[in-house]
This record gives structure tokens, sequence and C-alpha cells, in this order.
């Protein structure tokens, strides 16, 4: 079985989309758990495993909160970066039944590992996927309200959870 692995440059990603950037301002805690909000959702709809790495050097004591989620985060050791991490993760991730995925826009680095297979994605890209699922997580919870009995319905535990949230937003 093949598995595609979404490895995710998190304050690049961050200080790439609007939203997140202009929350990581005021609250730099709250821009990570929405991007790990998003993630999260994206690993519930695509499949995908989701890994998302954070520079240490900007995390004031990291919260726990991290372990309800199924996405991985991974906060860098004290002298390494996130380019780094992201690297080492890739090569030793990286198989024949892999398809690595890293989502950055961080162009500086000629990164190696996009030489051995690995497939880039900006900011942008995610960010225009992620618009795409929410629209289709948001059909879905339509339909699944206008059909009642709810139980008929098998879904995920990660995506009953995420409509779950929403509907307390609502």
């Amino acid at each position: 079985m093949n598995m595609d692995i979404m490895i995710v440059d998190g304050y690049n990603i961050i200080g790439a989309w609007p939203e997140l950037r202009a929350l990581k301002n005021s609250d730099l805690a709250a821009a990570r758990d929405r991007l790990i909000d998003n993630m999260a959702e994206y690993q519930a709809y695509t499949g995908y495993r989701v890994i998302i790495v954070f520079d240490a050097q900007f995390v004031k004591g990291v919260e726990k909160k991290y372990k309800n989620f199924k996405v991985e985060v991974i906060f860098t050791r004290e002298n390494e970066t996130a380019d780094e991490r992201i690297e080492k993760l890739a090569i030793s991730l990286s198989n024949r039944k892999t398809q690595i995925h890293v989502a950055t826009s961080d162009y500086t680095e000629q990164w190696a590992i996009f030489g051995q297979g690995a497939l880039r994605k900006s900011a942008r890209e995610l960010l225009t996927e992620m618009e795409v699922i929410k629209k289709g997580i948001e059909k879905s919870v339509k339909k699944i309200q206008t059909k009642k009995p709810l139980s008929k319905i098998p879904l995920s535990d990660e995506v009953a959870e995420i409509f779950e949230k929403w509907r307390r937003e609502q």
C-alpha cells in the first residue's frame, strides 16, 4: 500500500497564510494551534500522514495540547533548524512505497530531498487545497444534517470530532 506523508514547515506556513500571519503577531501559540487544527482536518480528509515541524527557538514552553491530535508535531532540538529536521525526516521516511510532500515556501534552501523525489507544495497551494477541503467537509456536514438518523453514516472518529467542533462554533 502506498503512503503519502506531508511534512509541514510550521512557521514558514504560518508566515505565509494571511490569517495565521495576522494571528501570529498577537499570539504565536494561537497561530500554531490554528495551523495544527487545519492540518488535522487535512489529514482526516486526505488520509495523508501529517508531520508539522516547528523551530524550537520560537517556543516558550511547549503546550501539552498536541497529544489530542493524530497529527504529529515536532519541535526541533536547540541547535537544529526546521529545514534540517525536515530534510532528515524526509530522508529517513523515504522509500519506494512512500511519497513525501513538503509544504514550504522557503526557496532559499536548495533542498536535496526534492532531487530525491520529494514533492514541494507551496504555502499558497496548501492554502488553496485547504479551502477546497473545508468546502468538501461543509458539504458533507450539510448532507449529514439533512439525513436522519445520524448513526447510519460511518464517520471516522477524527472527522466526527471536527464536525462536532464546527457544530459547537456555529
